[in-house]
């Protein structure tokens, strides 16, 4: 399934080492010697969860069936296409990917979020074809996710997240 998450991110114009610059930048002023390689670690290791898996391809299918046309209701439809401000079940979805990594990752999250930087920016822009309403979020709870992981991983005397 990891493979198959990998692959369906790459399909929508996510690379791993997109989503490592989002997390890194999140602990820069923390760590600033974090290379990017050891970020991607992170990110792969987020995305070696289960749950994680099951929210990235629910998220993207949800996303290219509104693309297809092929919700059951053309309001839904409607909602995803235009990334409606109001409808909040995307972000749910990421939190629930945050929750496995706890405070920290809900609240990077809300900065990412808020931020939008790297491929999340480009994701979020509404031009073309593409429907991304659940991608951006899943991108951002995952850069979270891996940055929180980090800074979990790195406590002096902790050596419980490694």
């Amino acid at each position: 399934m990891y493979d198959v998450c990998v692959q369906l991110l790459h399909d929508r114009g996510v690379e791993l080492e997109d989503i490592a610059e989002c997390a890194k930048l999140l602990q820069k002023d923390y760590y600033p010697d974090l290379t990017l390689e050891e970020v991607l670690d992170g990110v792969k290791q987020v995305i070696s969860k289960r749950e994680v898996q099951h929210a990235i391809v629910t998220g993207i299918n949800l996303d290219m069936m509104a693309e297809e046309g092929k919700l059951a209701t053309k309001e839904l439809e409607t909602i995803l296409m235009q990334d409606y401000s109001l409808y909040g079940v995307d972000e749910v979805l990421a939190y629930g990917i945050c929750n496995i990594y706890g405070s920290i990752a809900l609240t990077n999250y809300g900065y990412i979020d808020r931020v939008k930087p790297g491929i999340i920016a480009k994701l979020n822009n509404h031009e073309g074809p593409q429907c991304n309403t659940f991608l951006d979020d899943i991108v951002g709870a995952i850069a979270a996710s891996a940055a929180s992981k980090i800074a979990h991983g790195k406590e002096k005397g902790d050596s419980s997240e490694k």
